[in-house]
């Protein structure tokens, strides 16, 4: 097996003086995050640096990603671009397998998750809710390392969150719709989600209504009733509410937090409404409805930087570095149909 780096190795890949990587390495201030991150880069692609009592383990890492069963595009994306990583997984020296659970019976998506503790760590896309918290805090307790990615489990014991920050994602979208809708004489924003549990979907939904109330006082939220995620049904559930609990000539836009974007935005077509449309991640689908003019923001966070970010974490925390949970977090990517490529 190759010998450990030196700090100077790591320096000298960085591009940054050994003081630097011994601040990182040792959790000590001065460093800003960009560097922080290109140190922590390279310690990944090169190992961390032996330090006494601490004696890097040479086989392979064995990480698992976990994510809901429900095949919405966002998660088919996410499950592709894992894939897309085998090759710098393997060359990273880390074992990976992907899981999908079924989220609709927490219970149960507790018992398969608990299953997993011959993993050395889990990156966990999961609903906030306690039986799922409560394998999370198991498999810590057993020495798993676990975090948390899109969406995160709150008052778990998962060492970090790894994503968007999803309250500032709403407030983009309120922001966005609220300045669409003013001057159009229509007064009523429609916010639709499916029933997740999600903390992604929930921190969303806040940042919305709190950016519409404190900017747009004029405007008022209507949250529909939850829409099924597949888009057939989700469109015929919207069209029924605009005809029998929705006035249409009062509907300025609509944000959907979640999936069954197509459905939405044809039972908008169905009412006949020409509207501001925000949904989230570029997906094949909202790719299309941003080039029909169908949606006309699509908030988008790099999925793959987040997957890659959460093996690299996973494995500097397997090998007790120090500095493992400072990550620099995605920024939310405001897409059009103007800047797609």
């Amino acid at each position: 097996m190759a010998p450990a780096p030196t700090i100077a190795d790591i320096a000298r890949a960085a591009g940054v003086g050994t003081a630097t990587v011994d601040r990182v390495l040792n959790r000590r201030p001065g460093v800003n995050a960009e560097t922080m991150n290109k140190v922590m880069q390279v310690v990944e692609a090169l190992g961390a640096p032996q330090q006494p009592g601490r004696p890097r383990r040479g086989e392979n890492a064995r990480f698992a990603y976990v994510l809901p069963a429900e095949p919405t595009p966002f998660l088919e994306s996410v499950e592709r671009q894992i894939a897309q990583a085998a090759g710098d997984f393997r060359h990273a020296h880390i074992t990976e397998v992907t899981h999908r659970i079924d989220a609709s019976d927490p219970q149960r998506f507790a018992e398969e998750l608990a299953q997993l503790g011959d993993c050395d760590g889990l990156a966990l896309v999961a609903p906030d809710l306690p039986p799922v918290k409560g394998a999370i805090n198991e498999l810590v307790r057993a020495g798993v390392h676990v975090v948390t990615l899109f969406s995160d489990v709150a008052g778990s014991m998962r060492e970090t969150f790894i994503g968007a920050d999803n309250r500032a994602a709403g407030r983009t979208a309120g922001l966005l719709l609220g300045r669409m809708a003013a001057g159009s004489g229509r007064d009523t924003l429609l916010l639709s989600s499916q029933s997740t549990r999600m903390t992604a979907e929930i921190e969303r939904r806040i940042g919305f209504a709190q950016a519409i109330e404190e900017r747009f006082p004029a405007l008022r939220v209507l949250r529909t009733a939850d829409l099924p995620a597949d888009n057939e049904a989700a469109r015929a559930a919207l069209r029924q509410a605009l005809k029998d609990d929705i006035d249409p000539a009062r509907v300025a836009g609509l944000y959907n937090v979640g999936s069954a974007s197509t459905g939405a935005a044809c039972a908008l077509a169905d009412a006949g409404l020409t509207v501001g449309a925000i949904a989230h991640d570029f997906t094949d689908e909202n790719a299309a409805l941003l080039s029909s003019d169908a949606l006309s923001y699509v908030l988008h966070q790099d999925i793959h930087y987040c997957i890659q970010t959460a093996a690299r974490v996973l494995r500097a925390l397997r090998e007790n570095v120090r500095g493992a949970l400072n990550v620099v977090q995605p920024r939310i990517q405001i897409l059009t149909a103007e800047n797609l490529h």
